[in-house]
């Protein structure tokens, strides 16, 4: 029963204050992720894939697959930065924003990936039949896996939490009183306007995936020193 009284009484002050690497395995994570968002647009072929030609050299490329791979990368270590992140600000006033950031960061993630799987390798595997075999319709193929309903929606869905986990991340960052209240707002400017950067041209598409990597490093940096200010 003493046992149990301590564990009870101690319990609570391990929520508070995780473990230094946890919390900074968590910041690497957001660090890792500014690079991939940054060489995704910088290294994506950038060609008019309303044209056939155009499409055909972009989606042929051989940077097509790594650039969005790098991508996905970085959708998987977003939700992990944004759990360290939760747990730095455990016991605050934005504990439970930070948590619902995570839970909504990770379904997010998970809804954009299976689109930007099918992105990649789907669409350049097309492009590769397409140039050995001048009959196939490339564009019409490529639509077809952009513009699935199901797929388009999940895309749609996923994008709009990444948003909205952001959002939270940066109130959370803003009410914890552990970080710099600016920290988080970068990162949160970066993925509200990841849907919107899509019909943007290459040049504005690049700048945002500068953005992100920006906030990405901000939050990273924030978060490794959290510890050495409590």
């Amino acid at each position: 029963m003493a046992f149990l009284a301590i564990a009870a009484h101690t319990s609570p002050q391990r929520v508070k204050e995780p473990p230094i690497s946890r919390i900074r395995v968590g910041a690497a994570a957001f660090a890792a992720a500014a690079v991939m968002f940054v060489l995704y647009p910088a290294l994506r072929p950038w060609h008019d894939e309303s044209t056939a030609a155009g499409a055909l050299a972009a989606m042929s490329a051989g940077t097509w697959v790594p650039a969005h791979t790098f991508a996905m990368i970085g959708f998987i270590l977003v939700p992990l930065g944004l759990l360290a992140l939760a747990q730095a600000v455990a016991g605050t006033r934005a504990g439970r924003t930070a948590v619902t950031a995570f839970v909504t960061g990770a379904v997010g993630a998970g809804l954009v990936l299976p689109y930007y799987g099918a992105e990649a390798f789907g669409l350049h595997t097309i492009a590769t039949q397409a140039a050995a075999n001048p009959q196939i319709d490339i564009l019409a193929m490529a639509d077809q896996v952009r513009f699935d309903p199901v797929a388009g929606t999940s895309f749609l869905a996923g994008l709009v939490a990444l948003g909205v986990s952001a959002a939270l991340a940066a109130a959370a960052v803003w009410r914890s009183g552990r970080m710099s209240k600016l920290s988080g707002v970068p990162f949160a400017l970066g993925f509200l306007l990841f849907l919107p950067q899509f019909f943007a041209p290459a040049a504005i598409r690049i700048g945002h995936g500068a953005l992100v990597g920006v906030g990405l490093l901000w939050l990273a940096t924030a978060l490794w020193r959290t510890n050495s200010t409590r």
